[in-house]
């Protein structure tokens, strides 16, 4: 493999650094579950959330949770369908605390339905 020392720099980059920021991830995790199941018409266990991953049900608003993903999209926030119910969030270094209340807010807004996906 040519140039493989840009790869094995990344990964010890991913190695070095990220374990330093597992428990911040976790943390924010728990916060968004917390948050979650504080919206109505989101189904969410926050005893369950162990790690950085946060899987939650929309049925309950009314909206796929595909239409529920692209109208966060449009707002910035990226979190993906797993199902037509399900969707799934995931914290990482890239999401600080601030990043995760403006997200609650954003998907508070969506399954109240304020806001919608353009039609032009």
């Amino acid at each position: 493999m040519r140039q493989a020392g840009v790869l094995a720099a990344a990964g010890l980059i991913a190695l070095e650094q990220n374990p330093r920021h597992l428990g911040e991830d976790h943390r924010n995790a728990r916060l968004m579950a917390r948050g979650l199941a504080r919206i109505p018409g989101i189904q969410v266990d926050p005893t369950k959330v162990q790690t950085n991953i946060v899987m939650f049900d929309v049925s309950s608003t009314g909206l796929p949770a595909a239409e529920i993903s692209a109208r966060l999209k449009q707002r910035g926030v990226l979190i993906n369908p797993i199902g037509t119910t399900l969707l799934r969030l995931v914290t990482h270094y890239d999401v600080d605390r601030e990043g995760c209340e403006l997200a609650l807010a954003a998907l508070a807004d969506v399954a109240a339905g304020v806001g919608s996906l353009a039609t032009s």
